[in-house]
Formats: structure tokens, sequence, C-alpha cells
């Protein structure tokens, strides 16, 4: 059995795009022809390659084709680079699907991207996600590669330590004022109001199980974005852990105080594809570069 390159193409240009519709429009041909190729080819797999919803939602067997097509297309820009020379100008741009948490996103990886986009022809499609749960998209076929907390490689995928972020529990002196008179206590912090990024946020969680506080619902804001998180501990609506990158100005000038207590490390990995792509492998040089000179030295 052979998976038709073409269809696997278009089948990746349908999950990228999220609808038939879209697809049709980047691929400059009818949705009925996107249709018709995807179809061609869950018959010719005997599978069910994506639930046709709005936005479509790839299946498992969908996912390994469309990370063949994106492997196909990483290699076909090396050859053609090759082709030309090596002069990235020439060569049209590839897009590189990444993962990455929403503090390295709010702080020191997009330079480090923009210093890539200096000296190679590629774009990025970023996917903002917990650094606990990037993997899961590399896992997938979404990504390219990812910045993640998981040190164990996934299948099929190479791993290099980036270094530590460090977060620092921190509050306005004014909220300080307001919910801890008493001063700054397990107890205090069991009832006070906190900053979570969303849901799935379990730094505050973790520092406070660190200081014996566990099982506690204290009031909660979920702000998710990074720089809005960081704002909302500024303004006062919470405590909140903090990398330095967006407290240590403020912890200068006495506009925010530490909580005490240990601070919270999360060591940070990039993992990508093994595929031994030029493109890659320079995206990954740059990615990391940049995060060892931002983030904390690994123990």
């Amino acid at each position: 059995m052979k998976i038709p390159l073409d269809l696997a193409r278009t089948l990746a240009a349908v999950v990228d795009a999220g609808t038939f519709e879209a697809a049709a429009a980047d691929l400059s041909v009818t949705p009925s022809a996107v249709s018709q190729r995807v179809k061609q080819l869950e018959q010719r797999l005997g599978r069910v390659l994506v639930v046709r919803s709005k936005p479509v939602r790839v299946t498992e067997a969908g996912a390994a084709v469309v990370r063949l097509a994106r492997q196909l297309a990483l290699l076909e820009h090396d050859a053609l680079a090759a082709f030309g020379g090596g002069d990235a100008t020439s060569a049209r741009p590839t897009t590189v699907p990444l993962a990455v948490n929403a503090d390295s996103l709010g702080t020191w990886f997009l330079p480090a991207l923009a210093r890539i986009t200096e000296r190679h022809p590629v774009v990025f499609d970023l996917h903002r996600h917990d650094q606990d749960f990037t993997a899961e998209l590399l896992e997938s076929g979404s990504v390219m590669g990812a910045v993640t907390s998981q040190a164990t490689p996934v299948a099929g995928c190479l791993v290099r330590p980036l270094g530590v972020m460090r977060y620092t529990a921190v509050a306005t002196p004014g909220w300080v004022a307001r919910w801890c008179a008493g001063g700054v206590d397990v107890d205090a912090l069991a009832v006070a109001p906190r900053v979570d990024f969303d849901r799935r946020d379990d730094l505050q969680a973790e520092y406070l199980r660190r200081l014996g506080v566990d099982g506690a619902e204290p009031p909660r804001h979920y702000v998710p974005a990074s720089n809005d998180f960081a704002t909302a501990v500024k303004l006062g609506l919470g405590w909140g852990l903090l990398p330095g990158f967006q407290s240590d100005a403020e912890l200068a000038r006495g506009e925010l105080v530490p909580l005490g207590g240990p601070p919270v490390d999360v060591p940070l990995y990039w993992q990508q594809w093994n595929l031994g792509s030029p493109l890659l492998d320079a995206i990954a040089d740059g990615i990391t570069r940049d995060a060892r000179s931002a983030l904390a030295p690994a123990a």
C-alpha cells in the first residue's frame, strides 16, 4: 500500500486550514475537489482520516498521514535550498509549526524566531500550550518542534535541554496589606485570591503544596495570556508566580514584593522530529542558543 503524496498534502492543508473550504482557497481548487481527494485517500487507506466538523478534527490515522506530509515538505525545502546553492533568499518560505508555552512565548522565544527568519526562508505556525502538554502536539504530528517540560524524547524525536525557568511568588504591597495584614503565612495564602493562567495551570498550587498547603480552594482569577497574567498580578488582582523577566524590575522598585518560600523551577527542553533536516536543525540551534542566554542553567 502506498500513500499518494499529493493526497497527503491535501489532507494536511485541510487540517491546517480547519475547513475544506479554507483549504480549497489555499490550494486554488474547488471545495469539491478537496473533498474528493480526502475521500479517495480514506478509501485507499481504509481509515477515516478527519472528522468533518468545523474546524475539522484529525483522527489518529489522519495524524500519521499529516505528519508524513509535513516531513516531506520539510525535506523538499532542504533539497530545493541545496539546489539553489545555499541562497536562503531564493527559496520559497516553508511553514514550520511549533509548540511553545505561554511564558516562553511572551519573553525570549519570539526574538529567537526573528533572528532565525533573518537567515532562513521560513514562516512559523505557533501553537501556544502549557509546557506540560506541548509534547502531545509532537506525538499527534501537529508540530515539528516544541518547548516542553518533558525530558524523555517523544517517539521519533530528539531532545535538547534549554535551561530552567524560575518562578517567584509575588504580589503588590497593597494586596499584601489587604489579605496578609498579619503577615504572609500559609493560613493567609490558603484563602487569599490568586491568579492562575487557566484551569490546567498547576504552578500556584505546587507552590502552596511546598509550603504545606494542600487541597486549599482559594478564589482564583483565570487570565490565559502570559503578559496579561503578569499585569493582573501587578494590578493586585491576586498573587501569582512570575519569572524574573516579568518581575525583577517591579521587585527592585518595590511595586511587587516576594511572598517568601522557595522558587518553583521548571526545566524546559526542546524536542523536534528526528529528520536530519538542515532547516529544522538551524531552528533548534537558534532556539537553544537564545534559551540558554535567557534561562537559568539546569542544575
